[in-house]
């Protein structure tokens, strides 16, 4: 066996898409190390030194790897996958310091990497665009579709909102479906909800869900999302894979190059018009159920551009 550089997948070792990018490299005989994000620091042991690459995992020295794919660091009590609430109940405050701990030693780490000049997908510059309001406003500013959008908890910011036409609100950090802002909705006791955290409100758009995989500078897949409800996250009737237009392409994979992203799984939806309009570019998409329902094969792609990083492509 032809010997290969160290492509590091970061995640939950029990993840579906960390166990299948890993089972697929291996298939190629490509050296692969899973760094357990989610087992850290219980059971995981990570030592940096003051040496770029000085960086050791479980025992072994990966100081500068052929490539790493993120999928998550659980680096909040509120991550996904992560469940913190028996130490949360017993002690909040020193819980919280350890996670903050936690992340400073996993940033360092792929900062570290980026600094190497090592292929992360995706890497920590890149972060900041993984918040919606300053993502949205970058590629608005860019010249891209977006959609009419208004983070606040100003209630009378989001009256005069409203007026404006049929609006979907949505937390600002994601994880609870898009609804649609009713009359209801904007009475004084509803909008009191607005001193507790803010909310994410957006011009309602009502055409086809798109899902649009790029990755290193080319679009891998694409798929429209069939459902009747307004979040198709609550019900997808139909995955079906499309062929985008050229311009619509290439605006996908220059989105990717403005936030700075190797990689990506961006959600588009069309407008009254049928024009498509950019919602989101997730930093560590999942793939797995696209791939199974949709018969794209992102999983191959990405272990595809993992392995050719490992044979020195």
């Amino acid at each position: 066996m032809t010997r290969t550089g160290t492509v590091v997948l970061l995640g939950a070792r029990g993840d579906a898409h960390v166990q299948e990018v890993a089972r697929r490299l291996r298939a190629e005989d490509v050296d692969t190390a899973v760094v357990d994000t989610r087992a850290f620091p219980e059971e995981t042991r990570l030592s940096l030194t003051e040496s770029l690459d000085g960086i050791v995992v479980d025992g072994r020295e990966l100081g500068r790897p052929a490539a790493v794919y993120l999928r998550g660091l659980h680096a909040h009590p509120l991550a996904f996958g992560v469940d913190a609430q028996e130490a949360m109940d017993a002690d909040w405050r020193t819980t919280l310091t350890a996670f903050r701990e936690k992340s400073a030693l996993l940033l360092g780490l792929l900062s570290r990497w980026e600094r190497l000049g090592v292929p992360l997908y995706n890497p920590p510059s890149s972060d900041w665009s993984m918040h919606k309001p300053a993502q949205l406003a970058a590629l608005r500013d860019a010249g891209f579709p977006v959609p009419r959008t208004l983070w606040t908890n100003d209630a009378e910011a989001v009256r005069r909102f409203a007026r404006e036409g049929r609006v979907v609100y949505k937390p600002v950090a994601g994880g609870a479906a898009t609804r649609e802002l009713r009359e209801a909705d904007l009475t004084d006791e509803r909008l009191a909800a607005l001193s507790a955290a803010p909310v994410t409100f957006q011009e309602l758009l009502p055409g086809e869900n798109l899902r649009v995989y790029v990755l290193d500078g080319a679009v891998i897949a694409s798929l429209r999302i069939v459902s009747s409800s307004l979040d198709f996250r609550q019900h997808e009737e139909r995955i079906e894979q499309v062929t985008l237009p050229p311009e619509v392409a290439h605006g996908c994979v220059k989105a990717c190059e403005v936030l700075g992203l190797r990689w990506t799984g961006m959600d588009l939806k069309r407008d009254a018009d049928g024009a498509p309009r950019v919602l989101e570019l997730n930093g560590s998409a999942m793939f797995l159920g696209f791939d199974a329902r949709g018969g794209t094969d992102v999983a191959g792609h990405l272990t595809r551009a993992l392995a050719r990083h490992a044979r020195g492509g």
